[in-house]
């Protein structure tokens, strides 16, 4: 018997195998969870949907977040199929690459707007939709990033928007408490997934990230998707409006790089 077993739920965001999303789907299957999967548009089916036939989701559809006709539609077709749900997964986000670049005081009227809308409001949209078939004891969770509360270079708008994302959960946490809810945030440190690699020197955060972290090395996704599978479990019943570290220290550290980890 796994952790999850005759749980059943909603991931978003899988876009390809290196995504946090499937490696979370995968773990979840493993520990006996039934799952539904969206892709964001026919262009990015053809990466998502094998995936997600490997791992057998029983249901695999095409939804946009910012699209409140194919989330209905998308959360009906989930009622049909499972009924109640025990476990809703948000790691969607997204930010113009121009705006990940050079000064955050640049950000454009346009580019603040859909980076907010995508990668915070569409958790509420997500959760919202979701409510009336979440199941007492129901676990819901987004993914964020450091970059909410600590200034990182060419992060900029996403930083902001993870900072409203993570303030979402909160109140997300308190609103859908009284059904026995539990909403939380997951902060894993940095990864090469589709999303990363919009950031400028990406991998100088990778490395710098390994150099002043305790455990002297960068997460795994397996790890986070592990932290993910204890939220979803019964193993976290008391834990609610959290923002739940994975990146092996990181954000407990004063000064950074090798000076942090110099001995004497």
């Amino acid at each position: 018997m796994g952790l999850l077993s005759g749980k059943k739920g909603v991931i978003f965001g899988i876009a390809n195998k290196f995504s946090i999303a499937y490696a979370i789907a995968k773990m979840y299957r493993e520990e006996g969870a039934e799952i539904a999967v969206n892709y964001l548009n026919p262009r990015l089916a053809k990466s998502v949907v094998p995936l997600a036939e490997k791992i057998g989701a029983k249901i695999i559809k095409e939804c946009d977040v910012n699209n409140d006709e194919m989330i209905d539609e998308f959360f009906k077709e989930v009622k049909n199929e499972f009924g109640e749900i025990d476990f809703l997964i948000h790691a969607v986000a997204f930010a113009d690459k121009d705006d990940l670049d050079g000064k955050f005081i640049n950000t454009s009227r346009q580019g603040f707007l859909m980076a907010l809308e995508v990668s915070a409001f569409s958790f509420v949209a997500l959760a919202k939709a979701a409510f009336p078939m979440l199941k007492d004891g129901a676990s819901v969770m987004t993914m964020t990033y450091n970059g909410s509360n600590r200034v990182i270079p060419n992060y900029n708008v996403m930083g902001v928007a993870k900072a409203a994302l993570e303030s979402a959960t909160r109140y997300l946490a308190n609103d859908m408490g009284e059904r026995n809810i539990r909403v939380n945030s997951v902060s894993p440190g940095p990864f090469k997934t589709l999303s990363s690699s919009g950031i400028s020197q990406f991998k100088k955060l990778l490395h710098h990230a390994e150099d002043t972290a305790p455990l002297r090395r960068n997460v795994t996704l397996d790890e986070v998707a592990k932290v993910c599978t204890y939220l979803a479990s019964d193993l976290s019943t008391g834990v609610t409006g959290q923002n739940i570290f994975v990146d092996g220290g990181f954000q407990i550290m004063g000064l950074t790089g090798k000076e942090a980890n110099r001995n004497g």
